[in-house]
């Protein structure tokens, strides 16, 4: 009977952290891909003439837009460089520290589900 109910323990168990390789691999990607844009961003400021309402600018404007002008209101342009996408920066790369970084949480979720599988 204890091995039956351990079977299925480890059953659902395998539920639950078959999508973690998944969920890394993407959370990984999606922030590393986002930092991107926004260190177009930062070089992007020291173009002021680019339209970034009109043609490729569009690509890094839109996902970057909803962020920037909320944290613009908190934190004005120094010496008039804005330094709002810096910030970003610097606030994803925590969180992709934090998520999917060699101690992240994801990173040690999938660890220790396959040490529990193994042994």
């Amino acid at each position: 009977m204890t091995g039956a109910s351990y079977d299925g323990a480890a059953f659902a168990l395998s539920f639950v952290t078959a999508p973690l390789p998944l969920l890394h691999l993407l959370l990984g990607l999606l922030l590393g891909a986002w930092t991107l844009l926004f260190l177009a961003r930062i070089v992007l400021t020291w173009y002021p003439q680019v339209d970034l309402g009109r043609g490729a600018g569009r690509l890094l404007g839109w996902p970057t837009e909803p962020l920037l002008a909320p944290t613009r209101r908190l934190i004005q342009p120094i010496g008039g460089v804005d330094v709002a996408p810096v910030v970003w920066v610097g606030l994803i790369s925590l969180l992709r520290e934090l998520l999917v970084g060699q101690q992240g949480l994801v990173t040690q979720a999938m660890l220790r589900a396959a040490t529990t599988t193994v042994g």
